[in-house]
């Protein structure tokens, strides 16, 4: 994979499940509000230096959200990070940069 082009769309794994649950309390702390349901469905990566995971979450009802987690080099040994979001999401909505 190029440095700094996203990867294709994939169906979500346990790891990308772990990802978005590591960061959940991120995004509730933004949202001022708690997620029943957050069930990751499907990702892209970029890797940059380090790795951006743009993961589709399931929130519940018909609503997504469509995070972006910045996980570091190993070596730098930082917490995953929530760098931004998008809520209102359909399921449809397609995954992309943002």
């Amino acid at each position: 994979m190029l440095c700094g082009g996203a990867s294709a769309t994939k169906p979500a794994t346990s790891e990308t499940q772990k990802i978005a649950d590591e960061v959940k309390p991120q995004l509730e702390e933004k949202e001022g509000k708690t997620f029943d349901v957050f069930t990751a469905v499907e990702y892209k990566t970029q890797v940059v230096a380090g790795t951006n995971y743009f993961i589709k979450v399931h929130v519940g009802n018909d609503e997504f959200v469509h995070l972006r987690v910045f996980k570091s080099l190993p070596h730098e040994n930082k917490p995953l990070s929530l760098h931004g979001y998008q809520s209102s999401k359909l399921k449809h909505d397609e995954l992309t940069y943002f």
